[in-house]
């Protein structure tokens, strides 16, 4: 099926619209070529309206093409301009531009006037606008004598400008003498018409070189008016009032603006206070994306103005004394702007074609038509051609019809002009795009395949695709009227050659282009949004994934500039790193992508934070006895919200250099009412807080010293607490400066005895903390104040404190002492209480001394050494923990006071009964041999009691380190040496040793042995170990002593340069008493025992060289229970904490192991 051409009206989507204008720019290139005939077409000229550089040469240009080629004539205000005549203009060569030399002679206004140029051949001839040239002017200010304006405070004032007419208008701005800008407010600016406006006046508006400046920027020149002076009177007072407009004036005026252009409209209030400008537009909104502000909302801009755009604007001035409005009228016209303009038509013999011109203004432009450059009513006859209206309609036309229509459309505010040619021709078709042209698209976007053509009559175009000429179809195929094809979607089947085929009824052409579909580049990985503080670092990531034949360019864009200039900036493959980050830093970071034929963009924005600037411009307003307002101006947040602000207070005074926090508020407030205090010197600063930091403080406010008053409070903490048995001492905390409220600070220090009635004794003090009362009874009861005073007067009355007099020794001992023992370990000791008015203080408790006196087992004398135990309150009752069994104790009891104690209680002596033993001191194991083994021991360091025998248990340990049954023995408790018969040869034991009380056993020491192996066993030994014989055994323990010969020296040396051996370091610092030590003086292993001379086995673990186990001494030591000495205990006389001791295990009757095998086993069981 033929792919037709595609109607004209189709409905696109907005996504269209880029495409629609580039098919547009690909319709108006298809010309006729230049190798045919055609009629003129003006390709360049000067703009209408054309001002000149007087000081250069004149350059008119008018450029056309056309076949043949034309030639050229200008008019000058209407009439012919022969350039021949005057020496100082010439034409280009194969051009019309105009070059007139006044730069050697001749001046610029000589050639002003109104030129159009004129291209002609034998088809046709077409024009040019009207250029009308006019030189630049930059005239002079008239001189003019200006007085000196005076004026007082709060007066209106406008300064005029009126800078002289120029060509193009001047640009106005107000400077000094040493051309720096004036500043300008909401209360100073500048007009539209360049005249300075004051609201109101303030003293330091005076000045005598208020200057108007006008800029020419066509001749880069700069004119100046004379200086203003301008001298403000201060008033005492002005006179506030509501605004009245300096500009416009009256209450409504008129505004007319061309369609297209920037309407500005303004309005210029004075007034005290300075009125504020609003804008509203009547019955309707101001457009939203075109509407702008200048000049502090004086100035309503609203840019490519249109009809929908007339109305009443209202500009509203306001103060708090009132309001004001002017209404402006605006009328919104248009010269006149193309509807439908002409475009060139190329016809064959005898087809008919029409020419449309159709524009549209304000008013409505009237449509004129010329042929050639004269009017179509006086131009030749052309039977071919009819006119209607704005429509020039062809009809069977002639090679003669060829020609060159001008339309002109005009109003009273401009003009149209468009050149159109009719060109009659009888051509084959043509294909104008080159051939075996390649396009390269990304897949999923439109293809547009060009297919440039001419012919006459127009040719049809056919697509096909593929070697085969497979046709085209309409559904899937787009098919433009230049000729263009259009794949709306293209995918990678897409790829191919496609053929264009153009046809008419003189002939065919085709031609080949091809295809290729490209994979997208995509940002797989996006920069995101980041904030950070000043001074830090932060990275954007950027990664891009493309097509593998194209090569992408990265780069980096800022707020869609360039990167700034820095080295803090620095780009590699994948990141944008920017290091010490400040505020320009802030902003939008774009990561471009870009191939030849796709670009790909992502965005982040840099929020840079930091803690606010200090607040500024501290006042302080309403200011009374006892309070303030603070007011401030906040600084800048950095981007990051002030969320409070605090304010502190320095006591210049009292504390200066000392600044204390006063309040708090939040970040939206900017004044705060203050609390004050009497005879404080105030000065106030203010710290603002964001969610980043604190600023730093603002400057000082100035200072306010608030009148002096009395105390508004009295000193706290009073206390009355005796030194001595016979005084009184009174202290109290002092009020600090800023609490005084006014100078000459005292105290009125009163006290009497509670429970008598004698009345208040009174003294004035200096400004102290203590003052002492001589003289008192002992530890008395006493009521007590402190009152504070000053010059003005005194302060509240002080509330009552109770306080005692001086304590003194108790002079009686607790009675009734006896004992209650509980067990072997604890006694419970009773008492009565002694009475309160022998105690002679405020009772601290009890405290029972008690000590050893000796035991029941033993004589010996030691030294003895006195417990303490003190219990709180009016105990009568309380428990001694921590006793040693079978011990003479004695104790006594004392009462105590705040002094200290008193006298001891009659001793109490009483014993405590027996409890178990504590282990054998030691355990030595001898004269092993085939069957028994000999055992000594020393008794316990601790018996506790008379000892009554003890138990032995042991059970033999096989080469698989299990435990065998359990044996156990009694023993007398007046032996110190058994020997063990019956035993198995050549095996390890383990022994388990008790000592026994009339109480129980007690704990147990442990120690293990080995019998000796018989005669044959040995021999047996000697023949399985003969290994020792043997060649490759002797190399190898020659190896080794090599290896350790080489450790030593290698020790040695480090040892002589300072160092220490690691490794030996680690085993003194952590021995293990598992491993089995060496002899010393042969080098084997301990557990080994010769047979012969029988010596005793070497226990490793737990047992010393000498064979001996030795238990520590451990006395049943007393915990502190107390808050006295030595320990305390709960209200009932229960003991606080828990009394443990450690334990080892008890034998195993199962299968265990704790020590490794004999090296006699090990052989055994090797060989």
């Amino acid at each position: 099926m033929q792919l037709k051409i595609m109607p004209k009206k189709k409905r696109l989507s907005a996504g269209r619209v880029p495409l629609i204008l580039f098919l547009c720019q690909m319709i108006s290139a298809l010309e006729v070529p230049l190798d045919l005939v055609q009629p003129p077409t003006i390709t360049q000229q000067s703009p209408k309206d054309y001002i000149i550089d007087p000081r250069e040469n004149i350059v008119i240009q008018c450029e056309a093409k056309g076949k043949p080629p034309p030639s050229f004539s200008w008019t000058r205000n209407g009439t012919h301009f022969d350039i021949d005549k005057d020496p100082l203009v010439t034409m280009k060569t194969g051009s019309g531009t105009l070059i007139i030399n006044i730069m050697s002679e001749g001046k610029a206004e000589t050639y002003e006037g109104v030129y159009q140029c004129t291209a002609r051949n034998e088809r046709g001839a077409a024009i040019s606008n009207n250029i009308v040239i006019r030189p630049s002017r930059s005239p002079l200010w008239t001189k003019e004598k200006l007085e000196p304006m005076i004026l007082q405070n709060g007066q209106p004032l406008v300064l005029p400008c009126r800078p002289p007419i120029g060509l193009p208008p001047a640009i106005i701005f107000w400077m000094d003498n040493s051309f720096q800008r004036l500043p300008q407010s909401e209360r100073v600016s500048q007009g539209l018409n360049g005249d300075l406006y004051f609201s109101n006046v303030l003293p330091e508006d005076t000045r005598e070189d208020y200057i108007c400046y006008a800029r020419f920027n066509h001749t880069q020149t700069i004119q100046q008016k004379q200086p203003i002076s301008v001298k403000v009177i201060s008033a005492k007072s002005s006179r506030e009032r509501p605004p009245t407009f300096l500009t416009p004036e009256g209450n409504a005026s008129r505004k007319e603006e061309l369609r297209g252009n920037v309407l500005s409209l303004e309005c210029i209030a004075e007034g005290l206070p300075t009125p504020i400008i609003y804008w509203i537009k009547e019955d309707g909104i101001l457009p939203v994306n075109r509407t702008f502000y200048q000049n502090f909302k004086k100035t309503l801009q609203i840019t490519h103005v249109s009809e929908a755009d007339s109305g009443n604007y209202q500009c509203i001035a306001k103060n708090p004394l009132g309001a004001i409005h002017h209404t402006i009228s605006v009328t919104v016209k248009a010269a006149p702007y193309w509807i439908v303009a002409p475009q060139n038509l190329v016809l064959s013999p005898g087809e008919d074609g029409s020419l449309i011109c159709r524009a549209n203004g304000n008013p409505k432009p009237r449509i004129s038509w010329l042929t050639n450059g004269v009017p179509i009513e006086i131009a030749p006859d052309d039977p071919s051609r009819k006119i209607d209206g704005d429509t020039i309609i062809f009809s069977n036309v002639q090679e003669r019809s060829s020609a060159v229509y001008q339309c002109n459309a005009s109003n009273e505010y401009g003009y149209l002009l468009a050149n159109a040619f009719v060109n009659v021709l009888a051509e084959p078709p043509r294909i104008l795009t080159s051939a075996n042209t390649l396009y390269q698209v990304i897949a999923n976007r439109p293809a547009l395949l060009d297919c440039a053509f001419f012919g006459s009559p127009l040719p049809t175009i056919e697509w096909f695709k593929g070697a085969k000429g497979r046709a085209l179809h309409e559904d899937i195929y787009i098919l433009h009227e230049n000729g263009t094809l259009e794949i709306p979607v293209a995918q990678k089947d897409s790829t191919g050659t496609y053929t264009c085929v153009a046809r008419n009824k003189l002939g065919m052409a085709k031609n080949e282009v091809h295809l290729e579909i490209k994979d997208p580049t995509r940002i797989i990985k996006q920069p995101e949004y980041a904030i950070v503080q000043r001074g830090s670092t932060v990275s954007f990531e950027c990664k891009v994934k493309h097509d593998h034949t194209l090569i992408p360019t990265v780069m980096w864009l800022k707020d869609n500039g360039e990167l700034p200039s820095d080295e803090r900036f620095t780009v590699d493959k994948d990141h944008l790193v920017v290091t010490d980050v400040d505020d320009r830093d802030g902003g939008t970071y774009t990561c471009v992508a870009n191939t030849t034929l796709d670009k790909v963009s992502a965005s982040a924005v840099l929020s840079v934070v930091d803690v606010p600037n200090p607040p500024i411009d501290l006042e302080l307003t309403n200011q009374l006895d006892k309070s303030v307002q603070l007011t401030w101006t906040p600084g800048d947040d950095n981007n990051s919200p002030i969320t409070k602000f605090i304010i502190e207070y320095e006591d210049t005074m009292h504390e200066a250099g000392l600044w204390h926090h006063q309040a708090e508020v939040s970040g939206t407030q900017t004044t705060a009412q203050l609390k004050l205090s009497p005879y404080v010197n105030y000065s106030f600063r203010v710290t603002a807080v964001n969610n980043i930091g604190q600023s730093l403080p603002s400057e000082a406010s100035e200072q306010y010293f608030t009148k002096a008053a009395e105390p508004d409070k009295n000193p706290t903490e009073v206390e009355g607490l005796g030194s001595e048995p016979d005084n009184l001492v009174i202290t109290w905390k002092p009020l600090n400066g800023f609490e005084s409220n006014g100078p000459g600070l005292q105290y009125k220090v009163s006290w009497r005895q509670k429970d008598g009635d004698d009345e208040w004794t009174s003294v004035l003090v200096a400004n102290v903390s203590k003052y002492i009362v001589s003289g008192t009874p002992t530890f008395v009861p006493y009521l007590i104040k402190v009152q504070a005073l000053n010059d003005v007067g005194f302060a509240p009355e002080p509330a009552e404190v109770m306080g005692h007099s001086g304590e003194d020794l108790p002079m009686v001992a607790p009675g009734n002492v006896h004992v209650n023992v509980i067990n072997s370990t604890l006694a419970e000791v009773h008492w009565d209480p002694v009475p309160l008015k022998s105690i002679r203080g405020l009772l601290q408790g009890y405290r029972i001394y008690y000590w050893k006196a000796q035991s029941s087992s033993r004589r010996d004398k030691r030294h003895i050494e006195k417990k303490i135990l003190t219990f709180q309150g009016n105990k009568t009752h309380g428990m001694l923990p921590g006793l040693e069994p079978f011990s003479h104790y004695a104790l006594n009891v004392r009462v105590v006071n705040g002094k200290g104690e008193g006298p001891a209680s009659p001793d109490r002596v009483f014993h405590t009964p027996e409890g178990v033993p504590s282990a054998p001191s030691s355990l030595k194991i001898m004269n092993p041999s085939l069957d028994s083994l000999t055992l000594e021991w020393d008794p316990p360091s601790h018996p506790n009691g008379i000892l009554t025998e003890y138990t032995l248990k042991y059970q033999p340990i096989n080469s698989t380190h299990e435990l065998g049954p359990l044996l156990d023995l009694k023993i007398p408790a007046n032996k110190t040496r058994w020997i063990l018969k019956d035993l198995n040869f050549s095996t390890r034991y383990k022994f388990y040793f008790y000592a026994h009380t009339s109480a129980g056993p007690g704990s147990h020491i442990t120690e293990e042995a080995i019998t000796t192996m018989d005669a044959g066993k040995m021999a047996m030994a000697s023949r399985q170990v003969d290994i020792a014989t043997q060649g490759w055994f002797i190399g190898l323990m020659c190896a080794v002593a090599l290896l350790i010969l080489i450790l030593l020296i290698v020790c040695f040396i480090r040892r002589n340069k300072g160092g220490k051996y690691p490794v030996k370091e680690k085993e003194d610092a952590h021995a293990d008493p598992e491993i089995q030590p060496m002899k010393e003086d042969d080098g084997t292993f301990g557990e080994y025992s010769d047979a012969e001379d029988h010596k005793p086995l070497k226990k490793g673990s737990r047992t010393p060289s000498d064979r001996t186990v030795k238990k520590e001494d451990s006395d049943d030591s007393l915990v502190d229970y107390g808050e006295g000495v030595n320990g305390q205990f709960n209200e009932d006389g229960s003991f606080i904490g828990q009394y443990s001791g450690k334990k080892e295990k008890e034998p195993a009757e199962g299968n265990e192991s704790s020590e490794a095998p004999s090296p006699v086993n090990a052989m055994n069981s090797f060989v």
